[in-house]
């Protein structure tokens, strides 16, 4: 089992969700929202839709993707990655992603050709000051 940090908001609207008979029991399992894969896919891109979100582009690729669960995930881990690529961040990540390998998160943590360039002259103006 995986926890996620909630806010206290999301907190009281769950236990209200809950308190009314929000979880369904479904193959053994007890599901939040008892909806389906397709069903969660359809909310979201509605939500999006009528939240005036524009679809996401890859940078690199120049490749639109409409938005889905899955590139809200990875919009998510992006972003994390940039605001924090130190170890603790990725792990952090990992443990918030759910992911088993650090390999599969790792991927989000990607370096621009401008962001190489500028780590290789911090490593020159440094060796020049020893020298």
């Amino acid at each position: 089992m995986r926890s996620l940090p909630l806010d206290r908001e999301t907190m009281i609207m769950l236990r209200e969700y809950i308190d009314r008979g929000g979880p369904e029991l479904r193959s053994g399992k007890q599901l939040i929202f008892g909806i389906g894969r397709g069903q969660a896919w359809r909310i979201v891109t509605e939500c999006a839709r009528k939240a005036g979100l524009e679809n996401l582009v890859n940078t690199e690729t120049g490749k639109v993707h409409n938005i889905s669960p899955h590139k809200l995930r990875d919009a998510f881990a992006v972003r994390a990655m940039k605001l924090d690529d130190s170890a603790d961040g990725t792990r952090l990540l990992q443990q918030h992603l759910g992911h088993s390998s650090f390999d599969v998160t790792a991927k989000y943590r990607k370096i621009s050709g401008t962001e190489h360039n500028e780590w290789y002259k911090r490593l020159w103006q440094k060796d020049q000051g020893n020298g």
